[in-house]
């Protein structure tokens, strides 16, 4: 009887630093004995560079263009550590729905049986989060994801888009969707953007899976063209992947959150930002704190 494969989505704002976090958190697992494959739902087909060198590779859409028949094996490639790779792709550029490469590529893999063939322990999907429609909404919608998880920083656009995220799991949540595992916090320094991360989850009923500090670190190795955990392993980042990593492979309970309405978001960021703002000019007013 063939195992079982855990299917894990990890959405994000476009320029959040979900593809890094995906990358490394594909590359730590290997190193903990699993056996992944990464499969990048983004049209930019960038998702798999750093555990490649920093090299393309041709996209499940691209090599269907070239060809009637595609078989699932001809558009895998191999990675960092036996990683498996994989790019969705998406359409000619001013043509069709960039969701498209998605739904084919999970189609064709599906029909396949792929996943089962390579005996994969896990497989990441790495989907832009900026929109949660049509083909990006499918390992949610279509449950092909057992846990979601949203890389978002303590900035309001990354916030907003996670919160559009938890909207989407709650609609879906009743027809057999994915459920959400978390928030993997990115470019946590500050002591106030740990303070509103901590604040968001707790009013969305959801939870932080990790706090990861921005660092030069992984600037450094993606420069390299390589993941944090190949090109740094003993760094203090590597550890913090490492740590993300062993919670997501244990992670086994995840819920529906509770997303703030459009506006409870505005007031609730408003209010943030009379915080933040009052904190730089020193005049911190006890009915301020009182209020978020």
């Amino acid at each position: 009887m063939a195992k079982k494969v855990t299917q894990i989505a990890i959405y994000g704002k476009g320029g959040i630093g979900k593809s890094t976090t995906t990358s490394n958190l594909t590359a730590a697992l290997s190193k903990l004995g699993f056996k992944v494959m990464q499969f990048g739902c983004d049209p930019k087909s960038d998702s798999t560079n750093t555990l490649r060198n920093g090299t393309y590779i041709p996209t499940v859409l691209d090599t269907l263009r070239e060809k009637s028949t595609v078989n699932a094996h001809d558009v895998i490639y191999e990675g960092f550590n036996g990683v498996y790779c994989v790019e969705a792709g998406g359409p000619a550029p001013g043509v069709g729905c960039a969701g498209r490469g998605i739904i084919t590529a999970v189609e064709l893999f599906k029909q396949q049986r792929i996943f089962e063939e390579l005996n994969l322990d896990f497989v990441i999907y790495d989907v832009l989060g900026d929109v949660v429609c049509g083909g990006f909404a499918v390992p949610i919608r279509e449950g092909i994801a057992e846990h979601v998880f949203t890389v978002s920083s303590a900035d309001f656009m990354s916030i907003y888009a996670a919160n559009n995220l938890f909207r989407g799991i709650q609609k879906y949540s009743n027809a057999g969707g994915a459920l959400l595992g978390g928030v993997i916090a990115n470019s946590i320094n500050a002591p106030y953007a740990r303070e509103i991360i901590d604040d968001f989850v707790a009013r969305t009923k959801t939870q932080v899976v990790e706090y990861i500090p921005r660092s030069v670190t992984v600037t450094q190795c993606e420069l390299q063209g390589k993941t944090t955990i190949e090109a740094a392993p003993d760094s203090e980042q590597a550890k913090i992947y490492f740590r993300l990593a062993e919670k997501i492979a244990e992670h086994k309970d995840s819920r529906t959150p509770e997303p703030l309405g459009i506006q409870e978001l505005r007031d609730w960021a408003s209010k943030w930002g009379d915080y933040l703002l009052a904190l730089e000019t020193g005049n911190i007013r006890p009915e301020l704190q009182a209020n978020l």
